[in-house]
């Protein structure tokens, strides 16, 4: 060192464009962890309904008022008792007439109990999983949990970040199959509440999966995706091979982030994976939420219901598709599935309608069958990531699962008012009807 350094190297200044050329990777890479740990914190502190840590706020959907409210809501209860006994009996309901052994996470919600009950009466055992979130007046899904308990099906009342939970059903069952429907729900408020989003389709899904790898004997996974991920592709039919990475919502983002997560570990750990994307699910005892239910409410509240509106007044078009026939594909693709193990595919599948109808159309027939007029006001559609128009290419699904949508628009309704009408009589329920969507 020359008396002209200082107490500091000269550095050669390629040695210096050298390490400034490391600088920006690293900048980066350190950012990209810091905000996963963030992320991380963020959804493992429970911030969701149904799953709060103790003391936390979250913001809850409208009441009949219109007013939102800031209410503590249930605790996560961690490492909450099992009922082993239960369980066992559920798994072990068919095991003489079936060696298929399925746990449905969100069996108290609308896909997921209607395909437990599907699969229970077909001779499938069964065990359902769900938190009974209060997103919607969980009344409704209390009553599902309670016709799945009186066929024979036992629900887990757990979360699905619950590991001790997870881990205590795996070791009672063997379970040969896992369909998981478990999610937060809903376009629209998840610009309200995106932290419930995180921690349940993400954090959740995780969750999940690390148990299931964990397994001596790892079961096939099927899973709900959703038609949403094709957020703002303007090719229709929408098909399995177009780009699903310009979300539109952040619910849709995170179905797409599963997706990307069950490729992963189908490619590492070789676990038979399947995603199902489902096109707009509606029928008997579903999800109140959802625009048909709220539109049945409104009608027979005599209440003003909303149709919204794209640019230039465009209305949105919808591929409604069945109870029943989206229970049909979940079905065969749990059927169909490859085993888990070296080469497993990761396969997606679409289950629609195959022939979207526009929102007054749908209003028209739920009128039609309710015998009563609506009183329809046409607004502009709000920016929380709702898309134009969906309608599914079901080609793949109809050649490798065999599915094919037999029911009518009409039919459909037909059902759903003829079961509506039974559930709420006379005034029954009148919580849920005059929920409030977020």
């Amino acid at each position: 060192m020359g008396s002209d350094d200082g107490p500091f190297p000269r550095m050669d200044p390629l040695h210096w464009r050298r390490r400034s050329s490391l600088l920006k990777p690293a900048l980066i890479i350190l950012t990209f962890l810091t905000g996963c740990v963030i992320l991380y914190m963020y959804a493992d502190a429970g911030i969701v309904q149904g799953g709060a840590s103790p003391g936390e706020y979250v913001e809850v959907p409208k009441t009949a008022s219109g007013m939102y409210v800031d209410r503590k809501v249930p605790t996560l209860e961690i490492a909450k008792t099992v009922d082993e006994e239960k369980v066992l009996q559920s798994c072990q309901s068919h095991a003489a007439d079936s060696t298929m052994i399925v746990l449905v996470t969100g069996a108290g919600g609308f896909v997921g109990y209607h395909t437990s009950m599907a699969l229970h009466e077909r001779g499938t055992s069964v065990l359902g999983l769900d938190n009974f979130n209060d997103y919607y007046p969980p009344t409704l899904k209390r009553d599902r949990q309670l016709n799945l308990m009186e066929a024979g099906v036992h629900v887990v009342d757990g979360d699905l970040n619950d590991q001790s939970v997870l881990e205590v059903i795996f070791s009672v069952c063997q379970f040969t199959h896992v369909l998981h429907l478990a999610a937060q729900a809903g376009v629209r408020y998840a610009v309200k509440n995106p932290g419930a989003y995180v921690h349940s389709n993400v954090a959740g899904f995780v969750t999940l999966m690390e148990v299931i790898r964990a397994q001596p004997s790892v079961p096939v996974v099927v899973f709900a995706s959703s038609s949403s991920v094709y957020g703002t592709n303007k090719k229709t039919p929408f098909s399995e091979d177009d780009r699903t990475d310009n979300p539109a919502s952040l619910y849709a983002a995170t179905k797409k982030a599963d997706e990307m997560l069950a490729h992963t570990y189908n490619n590492i750990y070789s676990i038979s994976m399947t995603a199902l994307r489902f096109f707009t699910v509606y029928g008997p005892y579903g999800r109140p939420d959802m625009a048909y239910f709220s539109f049945a409410n409104n009608i027979m509240l005599d209440k003003p219901i909303k149709i919204f509106q794209g640019p230039g007044g465009i209305e949105l078009g919808r591929d409604f598709t069945f109870i029943s026939d989206i229970v049909a594909g979940a079905i065969a693709a749990l059927d169909k599935a490859a085993p888990t193990g070296k080469g497993a595919p990761f396969k997606i599948y679409n289950l629609g309608n195959t022939h979207p109808v526009n929102v007054t159309a749908f209003v028209n027939t739920i009128e039609h069958h309710l015998g009563k007029k609506a009183i329809k006001k046409y607004v502009p559609m709000p920016a929380t990531g709702d898309v134009l128009f969906t309608h599914a290419d079901v080609s793949k699904a109809q050649r490798e699962l065999g599915y094919t949508p037999t029911t009518s628009l009409s039919e459909g309704i037909r059902q759903f008012v003829e079961w509506y009408k039974v559930y709420y009589k006379d005034g029954q329920h009148k919580e849920q009807q005059e929920y409030v969507p977020a």
